[in-house]
């Protein structure tokens, strides 16, 4: 006698396979015969209105709501066919989905994914450069506190000098810009009017434009100005005399030769190489004789250290430069001594 075969999983397989089928078909017939009697239901009751329709739907609704829902039995296949297929159709609509180019979705999410990338190595790579001048801050904090009191009064020393030497070249930068605007001002201006008031003109500011030619024609007793006599088509001899009697009237007032100054910051731009006496007017000779007075008396206030009473010098008369210093209150004659001048000290209490 034949020994019974044993039942394994495909039988059991298709015996549910063929049992979710008849089940199937079982409902199929049923819901064709309940369509049936609809159809011959509605054919018989004909809908008069809006309303009778809505009240048949409405029955409809309810009668659907209070039945029992369909639900396969424990070991049908449906459930399974039915998520089956649910499944190929979301994997084909995201297969189209993503088949959109670059403008898709994920195209979209890979593109901002890598910008996240880009944005987190910079934030990290300034996160280790902050971690690593805190860190050096850090240790510069602890080696000052370790240092003794005489490295950090050395150190601020140090600092305070490299002050004082910058300071320095920025006054010494000032001065030169002011003696060399000084000397402009004397040789331009200031050094005709000189003359003027040395020939018996007006003083230093009573005539502002004041020319060579005037300072040749000389002024009157009364301080007016003469007209000038000089011409320039005179015969060369002529000239000739007239520049003598200028040489003449040039060395009765200052001399042969205005006097050479000491050392210290120089303030003469006519050094006169190679010009003969007679290329230097009345203006020039003024403006050299103010320019040399002027260091003389800067050179002795630096050199006195502070000492008014070694700041004066000693001059030969007392000169229309040395009047319009005065009258400025930029120097002063000695209480007792007027061949004796020196500058005002403007960073010291007037002297009485």
């Amino acid at each position: 006698m034949d020994q019974p075969r044993s039942i394994t999983h495909d039988d059991l397989h298709a015996t549910y396979v063929q049992r979710s089928i008849r089940e199937l078909q079982h409902m199929v017939q049923r819901e064709e015969i309940i369509l049936a009697d609809l159809r011959r239901s509605a054919g018989a009751v004909p809908i008069t209105s809006a309303a009778a329709s809505l009240e048949i739907m409405t029955s409809a609704y309810q009668k659907a709501a209070r039945s029992a829902p369909f639900l396969p039995f424990p070991d049908s296949v449906l459930p399974a066919l039915l998520a089956l297929r649910k499944t190929h159709q979301v994997t084909a609509e995201s297969e189209v989905y993503l088949a959109k180019g670059p403008d898709s979705p994920l195209e979209k999410a890979r593109r901002g994914l890598a910008a996240d990338k880009a944005r987190l190595a910079d934030q990290q790579a300034l996160q280790t450069a902050l971690e690593a001048r805190v860190a050096d801050l850090r240790t510069a904090a602890e080696s000052r506190r370790s240092m003794t009191a005489e490295q950090r009064r050395r150190e601020q020393q140090q600092e305070t000098l490299a002050a004082l030497r910058a300071k320095q070249r920025e006054y010494d930068h000032d001065t030169a810009v002011l003696l060399k605007a000084l000397k402009e001002f004397i040789q331009e201006q200031l050094g005709p009017m000189l003359a003027a008031e040395e020939l018996g003109g007006p003083v230093v500011g009573g005539m502002v434009d004041i020319q060579t030619d005037d300072l040749a024609a000389g002024f009157s007793s009364q301080g007016k100005l003469r007209k000038s006599s000089h011409k320039p088509d005179a015969t060369p001899g002529t000239k000739g005399k007239q520049v003598d009697r200028r040489q003449r009237r040039i060395d009765e007032i200052w001399g042969k030769k205005p006097r050479d100054a000491g050392g210290g910051e120089e303030l003469s731009g006519d050094e006169g190489e190679g010009d003969d006496e007679e290329d230097r007017d009345e203006a020039t000779v003024a403006a050299a004789e103010m320019q040399e007075l002027t260091e003389e008396l800067l050179n002795a206030l630096a050199s006195a250290g502070g000492n008014s009473a070694a700041a004066y010098i000693t001059i030969a008369r007392e000169s229309a430069a040395a009047r319009f210093l005065v009258r400025s209150k930029v120097a002063q004659f000695h209480p007792r001594d007027a061949t004796k001048l020196r500058l005002i000290d403007f960073g010291r209490e007037l002297d009485d």
